[in-house]
């Protein structure tokens, strides 16, 4: 199976901006089940600097500014990916147990995942997450299993609301309010596993735009798409998508993954002028034959 994937965004101002600093993701990453074979960043107005890199947890970026007036961007990343992701490897490690299993692997191995382990900016330590997680980790003795219901919870439970959260909106507020979207379930979900001592790091990437016939649209499809994988030290990383109830398949794209959203946005920057910005995003997610 592969897939093109076209991902644009635009800018418009306001008011004429001077220079503009910016970063983004989004360019798939190969390995851990897939493959992207090609990968083209488009920018105008042309920037003035445009650098690639890899950065800590080993997903491609690229740094790029703008230093002459403008006041409209526009960024279009195309990339040709190849999903094939493995079948799930069985696990019966218990959560109770982790930090000694963890223990017993390669420093290399243990180094990883204690990256995810800690709160971080936008998961941050609250009881909530020890008491929403509970009823998963007092039924289910394995990693596995207790997140695989965990997931199952918070999508019976929460409320997909677009309208509800922003990226500024607190942990403890979605939690209160059950509401949010797959980049808040998904910090929801992180957040619960980190509170019983587990391994677990945010995703992010896309999903097919249209599905296979006869199967049902999923929630995050037309957009970037955010879901996890908490670690199982008997079997890797198992992903889980609390936003449909379901471990990501070959529909799924990823373009990296860190510590929760902040690690990982589609693009960010400091621009400098332009009084008030107008973003629009579209995404494609075309299957090719």
């Amino acid at each position: 199976m592969k897939y093109r994937v076209i991902h644009r965004t635009e800018y418009e101002y306001s008011d004429t901006a001077t220079v503009c600093h910016n970063i983004a993701h989004l360019s798939p990453r190969s390995g851990a089940g897939q493959y992207c074979s090609s990968h083209y960043l488009s920018v105008v107005p042309q920037p003035t600097v445009l650098e690639e890199r890899i950065d800590h947890f080993g997903n491609q970026i690229y740094y790029f500014s703008i230093e002459r007036p403008h006041k409209k961007m526009e960024v279009t990343a195309t990339s040709t990916v190849e999903p094939g992701r493995a079948g799930e490897a069985p696990s019966t490690v218990a959560w109770a147990s982790y930090r000694d299993d963890l223990a017993d692997l390669p420093p290399a191995a243990q180094l990883e995942a204690r990256a995810f382990m800690l709160e971080s900016p936008m998961i941050p330590s609250l009881p909530q997450l020890t008491d929403y997680a509970r009823p998963s980790f007092e039924r289910y003795a394995s990693i596995r299993d207790a997140a695989r219901d965990l997931m199952r919870r918070i999508f019976e439970e929460f409320t997909y609301d677009p309208a509800f959260t922003t990226l500024a909106t607190p942990l403890a507020d979605v939690i209160a309010h059950k509401r949010g979207v797959c980049q808040d379930f998904s910090h929801l979900a992180i957040g619960c596993l980190r509170a019983y001592g587990l391994s677990a790091r945010y995703i992010s990437g896309y999903l097919e735009t249209l599905p296979p016939p006869g199967q049902a649209k999923l929630v995050g499809a037309d957009a970037s798409h955010a879901w996890l994988s908490v670690h199982l030290p008997d079997a890797g990383w198992l992903d889980l998508d609390p936003t449909n109830n379901q471990h990501p398949d070959d529909r799924y794209i990823i373009t990296g993954w860190g510590r929760d959203y902040s690690d990982v946005p589609p693009l960010k920057g400091v621009i400098f002028g332009g009084g008030t910005p107008r973003m629009t995003v579209a995404v494609d997610v075309e299957r090719l034959h």
